[in-house]
Parts: structure tokens; sequence; C-alpha cells
């Protein structure tokens, strides 16, 4: 991974850890029920845009590296790898 990608993606885990602390507090003060629900959906929200760049990072570069090495075993190797994450991916419902 590269790290000014590595970088970013560190910074975003660490507003989302914040996030999260912030709902937790929430929690604890008996707010209001929609609005630790709108934190939680924003939380969410975040983590899925993290993910999907180290998805694309992973793709320009380990999955770009198997498929220029050569080497079938190992593009067939992350090709099943990079299906599989998407799998976990995938919002629950939609496949």
């Amino acid at each position: 991974m590269r790290a000014e990608t590595k970088r970013g993606i560190d910074a975003r885990l660490r507003r989302i850890a914040g996030q999260v602390g912030g709902i937790q507090r929430m929690l604890q003060e008996d707010r209001y029920c929609v609005d630790i629900l709108l934190q939680i959906a924003a939380a969410r929200a975040a983590l899925d845009r993290a993910g999907r760049l180290l998805l694309a990072s992973h793709v320009e570069t380990c999955v770009a590296a198997a498929f220029a090495s050569g080497r079938p075993r190992e593009r067939k190797q992350k090709m099943k790898e990079l299906l599989d994450v998407l799998s976990r991916l995938a919002p629950a419902g939609s496949g």
C-alpha cells in the first residue's frame, strides 16, 4: 500500500473512532434515539468510504501486480480473493 493512501485511511479511521466515542457518549447521556441512529449511520458511511479507498488501493497495487506478473496461479488467487472480499462488502440482502 502506498504511504499516502495508508496515511489517508489512518486519518479517516481516527475520525471514525472519534465518531464512535461520541455515539457512546450520546447513549450514556440518554440522547434522543433518532439522533444516535443518525450518528451510527454516519459512522457506517464513513467506514464504507474508508473501505472503498482501501479496496481501490488493493486493486491498483496488489491485484495489478498479480496480473502483471504473468503467473496464472497468482492471478487466479488474487481474483478469487477479490471476489470473496467483494461478496463480504456487499450490503446484506443485495445479492
